[in-house]
């Protein structure tokens, strides 16, 4: 094999390449400058985000390693939000690492490194291939939960995620394990054989269901979403603002691809797990934020319940259910960058406060947060004609499109439920007297927050780029 040959066939892999040798580079700035170097690595970082963007959008159609690493549009979709996730994460931390202290340059290199994990996560085509992504990203979110080591909080968050993961990890792992024994592959291509005419075996069903759960772990579907709310609290608001982003979307795409293309022709028995975890989700979502007074766990509920959301429409277990399903996740991207943006603007003095109490009054002392925040929570509660509404049809329409009217109606119920807690927050705003007013935003969260706010009231009159990408994503799965 000539080195031409071998330099051609990591053609696929440049961007994972890119990030890789770009955050050890990174790790040896922050190593010789030392905390002061906290700026130029947070830099470094967005630049190295930014040019992994740039060659992921140029990737073209192809595999490497005998299909362990896959490119098609779908991955390159994925890619992209994760990306701008991270990038976006990355950005919000900046002024918030120097008003709390927090001058660790390891943060924005645990941030890429994590982004490398989900970028192999997406392309995996095999079980291996899968868990390696998985354990990157996973070792560097437990680092990033308890960056903050002076925090009781923060130690906690990350003590009970790392307990967690490594259980949710021995689950998959477990499961990966029987789907092996029983398909004799680790390919999903093979796995696919194996199970091919929609009779797989008792070994390799019972496989299905670990490796689902460990699978579910990430995105915090229920049952398995007891971490969340104390890792979001606990967690420092920008690194809580990075879980709520680009590792969902990273692990929504993992269980699509494994479902879709390993398990495709046996959807009837991955349906039930889809649809029990989707309605547990939904409900506990809506109701468990009733009673919240901290906005990060309001928002942890949050983000559990908009996972249940996405995953009805991939109960449809059909090619516009999984359309729905990226549409809802990009769209999700932009209102959790929004809110987020928002939250990190709540500054008196030098303390962020997290109160939802907090926001009495601030339609009156600050106008263009409050409207845009509004504007979040609006589209977060599923009010038309905002995208969030949008969002939530079209996994709504795939489900019925399937026949499956219970899931859908009781979506549209857990939604009615969780539109008091988003509708409280505007009334807290706009009808409550004035609490002591904020610190002025800043202009890197106001830009976030505004982008996200002009996003999401435009997708009405705007909304084909979208639904085409996420069309033509679909399509490369079946």
């Amino acid at each position: 094999m000539s080195g031409d040959m071998n330099f051609a066939s990591l053609a696929p892999l440049w961007p994972e390449i890119l990030l890789a040798v770009g955050a050890m580079a990174l790790l040896m700035l922050g190593a010789f400058r030392g905390e002061k170097s906290m700026g130029e690595v947070t830099f470094g970082a967005v630049v190295l985000l930014a040019l992994a963007l740039v060659l992921t959008l140029r990737l073209e159609t192809a595999s490497a390693f005998d299909g362990a690493f896959v490119v098609d549009t779908f991955a390159v979709l994925m890619k992209v939000l994760v990306l701008a996730g991270s990038a976006v994460a990355l950005i919000m931390s900046v002024e918030y690492c120097r008003a709390e202290n927090l001058q660790k340059f390891e943060l924005p290199v645990l941030i890429v490194l994590a982004t490398l994990g989900m970028m192999m996560m997406i392309s995996a085509g095999d079980l291996i291939a899968l868990y390696v992504g998985l354990e990157l990203q996973s070792l560097s979110l437990y680092v990033l939960a308890a960056i903050r080591r002076d925090s009781v909080r923060s130690t906690e968050a990350g003590l009970k995620y790392f307990v967690l993961g490594a259980l949710s990890s021995g689950l998959l792992l477990y499961g990966a394990s029987l789907i092996y024994g029983f398909a004799g592959t680790t390919a999903f291509a093979g796995i696919a054989e194996a199970v091919s005419g929609g009779q797989a075996s008792l070994g390799v069903l019972f496989g299905l269901v670990f490796l689902s759960a460990g699978l579910i772990f990430k995105i915090s579907g229920f049952p398995f979403h007891m971490w969340t709310p104390d890792v979001y609290e606990g967690a420092p608001t920008p690194v809580t603002a990075f879980f709520a982003m680009a590792p969902k979307i990273a692990a929504m795409a993992l269980i699509i691809r494994v479902l879709v293309q390993a398990f495709g022709e046996v959807t009837d028995d991955w349906r039930q797990i889809i649809v029990f975890v989707s309605i547990g989700s939904m409900v506990l979502g809506a109701f468990a934020a009733i009673g919240q007074s901290n906005i990060k766990r309001l928002l942890a509920y949050s983000s559990i319940g908009n996972m249940g959301f996405a995953l009805v429409g991939l109960a449809a277990g059909t090619e516009g259910g999984v359309t729905a399903v990226l549409i809802y996740m990009a769209i999700y991207l932009v209102m959790t960058a929004g809110t987020f943006a928002a939250v990190l603007s709540m500054r008196r003095g030098d303390a962020y406060v997290e109160d939802i109490s907090d926001l009495a009054g601030l339609s009156r002392t600050s106008p263009g947060t409050a409207f845009f925040l509004g504007v979040m929570m609006f589209s977060l509660a599923g009010i038309p004609p905002l995208a969030g509404f949008f969002a939530k049809f079209y996994v709504f329409l795939a489900a019925v499109e399937a026949g499956l009217f219970p899931l859908a109606i009781i979506g549209v119920l857990a939604s009615v439920v969780g539109a008091f807690y988003y509708l409280r927050i505007v009334k807290i705003m706009y009808f409550d007297e004035p609490a002591e007013g904020f610190e002025p935003v800043l202009p890197s969260l106001g830009a976030i927050l505004a982008v996200a706010g002009v996003l999401v009231i435009a997708f009405v009159a705007y909304p084909t780029p979208l639904l085409t990408v996420a069309d033509a994503a679909a399509k490369s799965l079946f």
